[in-house]
């Protein structure tokens, strides 16, 4: 065990028979300091100390003098030490400044590494409060300085936040994107360095005019980074237009994504058809031997509403009107078969035992009737909804009049998500489902080689064959295909540049995320300045 024993400096620490100097314990590396006293108080320790030089420079001309016009004390904090506060009090003395030529006749005297003019923290201490206030803010951080025995209040701690300093010239490749304060309501955006990934600025709106007058005021930017904002692109060809903009290629994939998405969800029936017959399920019964409940009810009499309404010749817009219905349920009611809307209105309370059914309905067949010993054995599998819902649908067997369990149609989402991702990446029974969808509807198989093409041109940045796949796509039978290879037409500089350069906006994202997590634990109660202040703070 390490043994502390006296020495005959008073101002020493002892440690295995090795003296310390007291000031290598609470200032290491500092030079010109001596610890006078060391004295343990209630609540903490205080520290004496005083300058063992005999000269300091002028901070205005920099020639060190020797002549003292006075001396005075000054009160510090500095860090803790074993969990408890430490006090510094510090002798500092005023020089005179020999020099005729300088202006200032008298300076104090700062310790290198200790104090700093106007402060009432150590530089020590200093750099703490900065980064607890660049890493939580405030009240978090003030709360964390609590446990951690660090004299700091909310208002101290936001004090010591650097204003941070932004270049004059903008970076070669700059990467612009935007973040929300308030989703759907205010929007600022983030200026990035793609080279260096340090961050540049934030402007505290996504218009094209602040971003313009940013790009003006900040020269140099020969490469723009973003995303498919239009505002960025007029502010980009206002004030920088010699700059190549590179549109970035995950917004890219992600727009096509939905484009997939949105043809295998208006193509769902096919699929389901496909997997009926596949099957080989039995025909549905009759809805005319349905027992009549209030949902049925409504459902008819808005199926024979709505489809009087449209052969009368109302628009869409006017029969949502006049029901106080949305213009999707409209839409629904008139496109889709009024059996598979009964089916839908009956046993929609049932979604959670419909992957149970084809299991209820064999056992059911073997002469297994009691609900609860069915219920009990759904639950072994997995059931966890109520035993009402079981006897509902035990009480549709009985009377003949149960719908079958819908088929297992895979969801669009997890449809265009084997579509989008690389074959070899795909399990084999992803890729037999996907050989399944393919061969169920041919609108998708066309939407999926589309889509694997223009991913083969993405990830191998192949952007000299764009144009004559954007003339594929405007040729597609499915709109949201058109509609993407339109827009794509309208960025086509944009675009290429991005299939061909190797810059992206990837570097902007990932400070994007880091802005959200400190916009989400200080919005609503600071500034946008204190925001950006942190924002660009580098800890």
């Amino acid at each position: 065990m390490p043994r502390s024993s006296g020495c005959a400096d008073g101002n020493a620490l002892v440690m295995e028979d090795v003296c310390l100097p007291a000031e290598g314990v609470f200032f290491p590396g500092t030079t010109g300091l001596r610890v006078e006293r060391v004295e343990a108080l209630v609540d903490g320790m205080l520290v004496q100390l005083s300058s063992t030089r005999s000269s300091r420079a002028c901070p205005d001309c920099g020639v060190a003098s020797r002549r003292v016009h006075s001396s005075y004390g000054r009160q510090l904090d500095d860090c803790p030490v074993a969990g408890r506060p430490v006090l510094v009090r510090l002798t500092v003395r005023r020089f005179f400044c020999d020099t005729p030529t300088c202006l200032r006749r008298t300076y104090v005297e700062q310790i290198d590494g200790v104090s700093e003019p106007y402060q009432r923290a150590s530089s020590g201490l200093r750099f703490v409060l900065r980064s607890v206030a660049a890493a939580m803010g405030g009240r978090p951080g003030a709360r964390l300085c609590r446990k951690l025995s660090v004299p700091a209040g909310r208002m101290r701690l936001l004090g010591h936040l650097p204003v941070p300093a932004v270049p004059d010239r903008a970076p070669r490749v700059l990467g612009v994107d935007e973040f929300a304060f308030r989703r759907g309501r205010r929007y600022g955006t983030i200026l990035v360095d793609v080279e260096t990934h340090q961050l540049v600025d934030v402007l505290p709106d996504r218009s094209s005019e602040t971003l313009a007058a940013w790009l003006r005021d900040h020269a140099g930017a020969e490469v723009v980074c973003r995303d498919r904002a239009s505002a960025y692109t007029r502010a980009v060809k206002e004030a920088a237009p010699d700059a190549t903009e590179v549109a970035d290629r995950w917004h890219l994939l992600r727009n096509l994504s939905l484009a997939v998405e949105r043809v295998c969800h208006e193509h769902r029936v096919c699929l389901r058809k496909y997997a009926e017959q596949q099957q080989a399920q039995p025909r549905r019964p009759t809805f005319e031997l349905v027992p009549t409940t209030l949902i049925v009810d409504r459902v008819r009499h808005r199926h024979e509403v709505i489809n009087h309404m449209v052969d009368t010749g109302y628009p869409i817009s006017e029969i949502a009107r006049r029901l106080s219905l949305d213009r999707k349920t409209v839409r629904r009611y008139r496109d889709i078969n009024f059996d598979v809307l009964l089916a839908s209105a009956r046993d929609r309370r049932n979604v959670p035992l419909d992957r149970f059914k084809p299991y209820l309905q064999v056992q059911f067949a073997a002469g297994h009737t009691n609900a609860k010993e069915l219920y009990d054995q759904i639950c072994e599998r997995g059931f966890a909804g109520g035993y009402s819902t079981l006897s509902r649908y035990v009480r549709t067997l009985r009377d003949g009049t149960a719908v079958p369990a819908p088929s297992p149609v895979p969801s669009p989402r997890t449809i265009s998500g084997w579509i989008m991702r690389p074959r070899e990446n795909l399990s084999p029974r992803q890729a037999a489902e996907l050989e399944r969808v393919r061969l169920a509807c041919p609108d998708i198989t066309e939407a999926c080689n589309l889509a694997r093409v223009f991913t083969d041109l993405v990830r191998n940045r192949r952007g000299h064959l764009l144009t004559e796949w954007i003339r594929q796509g405007e040729r597609c039978g499915q709109p949201s295909i058109r509609s993407f290879a339109s827009f794509l037409r309208q960025d086509l500089h944009a675009v290429t540049a991005g299939l061909t350069l190797v810059y992206s906006s990837g570097v902007v994202e990932g400070h994007v995320c880091r802005v959200k997590l400190l916009k989400r634990s200080m919005y609503g109660r600071a500034s946008f300045a204190l925001l950006r202040t942190r924002i660009l703070t580098r800890t």
